[in-house]
């Protein structure tokens, strides 16, 4: 009994081996030699005819369903992206094919940002009483200035999140708009300067916004971002990457004017729902309502309108030139139109409590390209826009609405593609509201720069600039100031 039992064991065991042998070796590359190792267990008595039979249907079995595991690879994460049902059961993490981000699963996370600093030097004409310009951008002041400080651009860092649901695009932006030098206050990128030790700089949250669209639908855009009005003149301002005039240089803030007020009204950040449509034969629109802006007293000498019982409206249309239509020469022209309706809330606004001013204005465009240089010009005029920002000097203290216009030439050239230089001279004009006298009131801002980006590496930009800012009064009053910086700008 022993002896059978002790058999038995010896014979289960190897009854166990060869099974999992045979299921080891079942892939086609070792189907001879399985098949070998099994005849020899069955002739030397080790394996029972039935049991030969079913190790031989196991390992035909093992053998068939192999193929089919085999033609299935495993999932990448192009093909999962693709086809959801080959995704995995926890979510993946893998790279952005370029620029800095991450694929979640189905959602695609990016980083984007800047930051620059210049050295700025300012040889502004000394404050007297016939420099005096009541919302003149030209600085004045006892002594010449320096510092070291941002350019017409914050430092920006942004997070966007794109994803597809139910066939829609969907779109998240976060933007932070840091600045290097201290602030007056607890105040945002543009607030006054400090220029004393122990302070603080400031950041603008000027960007949360989704995005919802398709291919075929377009897009509609609600949140905080920038608007529609002026948004080509900045864009494609040379000094965008750069100094231009500095504004405030004694006790600077987180950004310059560059050309803002200078040929053109300052685009802002604005929160709106807005629709871009499609593209079509080069076509595309856009148009939306954004959040009212009040009538505000920039120079000490203009009336204010603070209420409003309707939306800003904004539109703008473009239309890019097909490549080739006109051979090597590219070409792109843009409109845009922006209205509101000012509303005095009563007190120490300019008119009686809920009578209110219609302001509307236009603005046009065009860039030409052919190789290397690059062609902008631009246009804009209004009633009771204003000058510098929307809605500031746009009505006179009693009320009465001021007309304004502006325009830019500006002509660039790349080199190798790294270094380009650039000039440019714009103006900003504003006139008295019918009736109205105020000599101190601005006229004009205009300014005159050159400059010069090269393209280090990728991310990397080295600029050099100098600008001449003057500005002009209604009586005659004049004050300039020369401009010169470098410095660096890096994009990733």
């Amino acid at each position: 009994m022993t002896h059978d039992n002790s058999d038995s064991a010896v014979r289960y065991c190897t009854v166990a081996l060869a099974g999992g042998l045979a299921l080891l070796l079942g892939a086609p590359a070792f189907a001879d030699t399985t098949d070998d190792l099994l005849d020899k267990l069955r002739q030397k008595g080790i394996l029972s005819q039935e049991e030969f039979l079913a190790l031989k249907q196991r390992k035909t079995i093992e053998e068939r369903q192999a193929p089919a595991a085999q033609a299935v690879p495993p999932s990448s994460p192009s093909a999962t992206r693709a086809n959801p049902a080959l995704a995995p059961s926890t979510p993946f993490v893998t790279m952005m094919d370029k620029g800095i981000g991450l694929h979640l699963g189905a959602v695609d996370l990016t980083f984007s940002g800047n930051i620059n600093a210049f050295y700025v030097q300012d040889w502004p004409d000394k404050a007297t009483p016939s420099t005096t310009v009541a919302g003149g951008l030209a600085n004045t002041g006892g002594t010449n200035t320096a510092s070291v400080r941002n350019g017409l651009l914050p430092g920006n860092f942004s997070i966007n999140l794109k994803t597809k649901q139910e066939g829609y695009d969907i779109g998240v932006t976060f933007g932070f708009y840091p600045g290097l030098n201290s602030v007056s206050g607890v105040g945002g990128a543009n607030s006054p300067g400090n220029n004393h030790a122990l302070g603080t700089t400031g950041i603008d949250f000027r960007q949360q916004f989704v995005t919802i669209g398709t291919e075929h639908m377009g897009t509609f855009k609600a949140g905080r971002d920038i608007g529609l009005f002026a948004q080509e003149a900045i864009l494609n301002d040379f000094t965008l990457f750069g100094v231009g005039s500095p504004g405030g240089n004694l006790a600077p803030s987180n950004t310059t004017l560059g050309r803002i007020g200078l040929g053109y009204i300052y685009t802002d950040w604005i929160p709106q729902i807005t629709y871009t449509s499609p593209t079509f034969a080069g076509w595309q629109a856009a148009a939306g309502v954004f959040t009212p802006l009040g009538a505000a007293n920039f120079s000490g000498v203009s009336g204010t309108l603070s209420a409003s019982d309707e939306p800003q409206i904004q539109a703008k249309l473009t239309y890019t030139v097909p490549d080739g239509t006109f051979g090597p020469v590219g070409a792109k022209f843009w409109a845009n139109a922006v209205t509101e309706d000012l509303k005095s809330n009563g007190g120490t606004d300019a008119r009686p409590a809920g009578s209110s001013q219609r302001a509307l204005g236009g603005d046009f465009g065009a860039k030409l390209t052919l190789g290397g240089a690059a062609l902008m010009l631009y246009g804009y005029l209004g009633d009771g826009i204003g000058t510098t920002g929307l809605y500031f000097d746009a009505v006179s203290p009693t009320g009465a609405t001021r007309s304004s216009y502006g325009y830019i030439g500006q002509l660039t050239y790349t080199f190798l593609e790294r270094l380009t230089v650039g000039g440019s001279y714009g103006l900003s004009h504003l006139s008295l509201a019918s009736g109205e006298v105020n000599p101190l009131l601005v006229k004009d801002n205009e300014s005159t720069s050159f400059g010069v980006r090269y393209k280090l590496t990728d991310w990397v930009n080295l600029v050099t600039e100098y600008t001449h800012t003057h500005s002009r009064a209604q009586g005659g009053n004049a004050a300039s100031e020369d401009t010169v910086a470098a410095g660096t700008i890096v994009f990733f």
